[in-house]
C-alpha cells in the first residue's frame, strides 16, 4: 500500500474542486450547487485513514495516470486505469470516488452512483463526496435519497454556507420553495454578500407570497450589486403587491439596463395591464425592431393595438406572431376576436388562417370556436346553407374538445334560434346557463325562444333575471380589459424561443 502524501493530496484536492464543478455542469438542469471550499484540509485529514491506494508501483502509477487523464478530460482513459484498480482495492475511498466522477463526466449517472455511494460509505464525513452523491441522485430523479444526503451534509457542517445553500437550492429545484427559505436564509447570514443565494432567497420569498420580506431582500441586494434581474424581480413583487405604477417603473428600469427580450416583454406587458396602450405600442414596436423573430413581442404589439382599437394593425402583428410560431393558438384566438372589426381583406386572411390551424390541429377548442364565429360573420350578408352546416359542425367540435365551453353552447343555441329550431336552442341555452348562470345575455335569448314556444310564464322569468343581471354585469370595456389581462398572463408564460 502506498500512502498518498500531503503534496499529492493537495493536487487531488484542487482537482476535486474542479471535478465537482464539472459534475454540476454535466448535470445540466441540476447545476445549482456551490462547492465547499475546505477541500484541501479535508483531503489531508482523510489521507491519514486506513484505506490507501496500493503502494506497489504499478498501482500507484495507474492511479496517478487516471488522475491525470481525468483532469485532461480523457475519461475513457481514466476509466481504463481505474476499473482494474477498483477490483484490486475495492475499499479504497479515492479510487471509488474518482471512478464515480469519471462515470458522471461520461453522463453515466447510474453507473456512477455505485462508486459514489461506496465512497460515502467508506468515509461518511467527507462532505465533498456526499455532495457528489447527492447531486448524482438528483440527476437520477431519486429525490428522496438526494434530500437525505443534502440534509446529512448540513448536519455535518451546520455553519457551512455551501451546505445550507445547496440544500436550499435542492428544495427550489424540486418545487418545495417554502422548505428552501430557512436554509437560504442561513446561508445568507453566513455570507451576506452572496449575490446568487440572495437572489434565490428573494425569489423564494416572492413565490411564497412573503412580499414585504422579498422587497427588503431585493433592495438590499440592489445596494450591493445593481442589476436588471433584480429590478425585474422587484417588478414582480410590486405587481403582486398591487403597486402597479411602481411595478412598471421597475420593469422599465430592468429593460433600460438590459434590453433583453424578456425584460422588454415584462415592461410592455405591465403597461398593457394598466391599459396604457400608447406607451405599450412604443415599447413593443421598439422590441420587435430589436428582436424581429420574437413571437411574444409581436403578440404584445398586437394586444396593444387591439386595446387601442387599431384592429387592422393588431391583425398584422398577430399574423407575424403566428408565422413565427405556427403552433401557438394565442395570436389566432385574438384574431378570432377581431375578425368582425377589421377590413374585408384582413377578415378573409383571418378566416383562412383559422381554418388552416383547425385543419392541421383539431385539438384546440378556442381556435375551432373562433373559426366558427368568423365563418358565421362572413356568412351573414348572404347566408349559404352549406356554410351554416359547417358552422354548426365547428361549434359542436369545439364543445367536444371542451365540454365546459359556455360560449360555444350559447352560439350554437343562437344558430338554432336563427333557424327556428327553438327546442334545440332551449337545450343549448340551458347548458350555457348551467355553466355560467350569472351571464345576462343567455337568459334574454332563452326568454325569447321560450316565448316563441308559447311558454310565456317561464319567458317572463328569464327576462326578469336578465334585467337583474344586466345592471350588475361588466360593460364591454371591462370585458375587453379582462380579455387583455388574461392574454397578457398567457403571453408571459409562452415560450420566447419556439423550436
Amino acid at each position: 500500500m502506498f500512502t498518498v502524501d500531503v503534496e499529492m493530496n493537495r493536487v487531488f484536492a484542487r482537482l476535486l474542486t474542479s471535478t465537482l464543478t464539472a459534475l454540476a455542469i454535466s448535470l445540466g438542469s441540476v447545476a445549482i450547487f456551490v462547492l465547499p471550499q475546505g477541500v484541501v484540509a479535508a483531503q489531508e485529514e482523510h489521507s491519514r485513514g486506513q484505506d490507501r491506494v496500493p503502494t506497489d508501483s504499478p498501482s500507484k502509477s495507474r492511479f496517478l495516470s487516471a488522475l491525470k487523464a481525468y483532469k485532461a478530460q480523457r475519461y475513457t482513459a481514466a476509466k481504463g486505469e481505474l476499473e482494474p484498480l477498483v477490483k484490486s482495492a475495492p475499499d479504497n475511498f479515492e479510487v471509488n470516488e474518482l471512478l464515480g466522477l469519471v462515470y458522471v463526466a461520461q453522463d453515466k449517472q447510474a453507473e456512477a452512483n455505485r462508486f459514489l455511494a461506496k465512497a460515502v460509505q467508506l468515509k461518511p464525513n467527507v462532505v465533498e463526496a456526499r455532495t457528489a452523491l447527492a447531486t448524482n441522485l438528483l440527476a437520477l430523479r431519486r429525490e428522496n435519497e438526494a434530500e437525505l444526503q443534502f440534509k446529512k451534509i448540513v448536519a455535518l457542517e451546520p455553519q457551512s454556507y455551501d451546505a445550507n445553500h445547496n440544500l436550499g437550492e435542492f428544495y427550489i429545484q424540486t418545487g418545495k420553495v417554502a422548505n428552501a427559505i430557512p436554509f437560504l436564509k442561513r446561508a445568507q447570514e453566513i455570507d451576506p454578500a452572496a449575490y446568487n443565494n440572495g437572489y434565490d432567497l428573494a425569489l423564494a420569498l416572492e413565490q411564497s407570497g412573503k412580499l414585504d420580506e422579498a422587497r427588503e431582500r431585493i433592495q438590499g441586494l440592489i445596494s450591493l450589486r445593481d442589476s436588471a434581474e433584480l429590478h425585474s424581480l422587484l417588478g414582480e413583487v410590486e405587481e403582486k403587491s398591487r403597486a402597479y405604477l411602481t411595478s412598471a417603473k421597475q420593469y422599465e428600469q430592468a429593460a433600460r439596463m438590459e434590453p433583453s427580450e424578456q425584460n422588454v416583454l415584462n415592461w410592455g406587458a405591465e403597461l398593457l395591464l394598466h391599459q396604457t396602450f400608447a406607451p405599450a405600442i412604443e415599447v413593443f414596436q421598439a422590441g420587435t425592431q430589436r428582436f424581429p423573430q420574437s413571437a411574444p413581442l409581436h403578440n404584445g404589439l398586437g394586444i396593444a393595438f387591439y386595446g387601442a382599437g387599431q384592429l387592422d394593425d393588431a391583425a398584422r402583428s398577430f399574423f407575424q406572431a403566428s408565422d413565427l410560431n405556427p403552433k401557438d393558438p394565442l395570436p389566432l384566438t385574438f384574431l378570432g376576436k377581431a375578425c368582425d372589426g377589421v377590413s374585408a381583406a384582413l377578415a378573409a386572411q383571418i378566416r383562412s388562417r383559422l381554418q388552416s390551424f383547425v385543419t392541421g390541429n383539431t385539438q384546440n377548442a378556442d381556435v375551432t370556436y373562433y373559426d366558427a364565429i368568423c365563418l358565421w360573420r362572413m356568412n351573414q350578408t348572404e347566408p349559404e346553407p352549406e356554410l351554416t352546416v359547417q358552422i354548426e359542425s365547428l361549434l359542436k367540435h369545439a364543445i367536444s374538445l371542451d365540454p365546459n365551453y359556455a360560449d360555444a353552447y350559447f352560439q350554437l343555441g343562437t344558430l338554432y334560434a336563427d333557424q327556428h329550431r327553438y327546442s334545440e336552442a332551449v337545450a343549448q341555452y340551458e347548458r350555457t346557463l348551467k355553466l355560467n348562470p350569472n351571464s345576462a345575455n343567455p337568459h334574454y335569448r332563452l326568454g325569447q325562444v321560450l316565448a316563441r314556444l308559447g311558454n310565456e310564464n317561464r319567458a317572463h322569468e328569464e327576462f326578469a333575471v336578465f334585467e337583474r343581471l344586466r345592471k350588475s354585469e361588466s360593460d364591454e370595456t371591462t370585458t375587453k380589459q379582462n380579455q387583455i389581462q388574461q392574454f397578457v398572463y398567457t403571453m408571459r408564460k409562452s415560450d420566447p424561443n419556439p423550436q
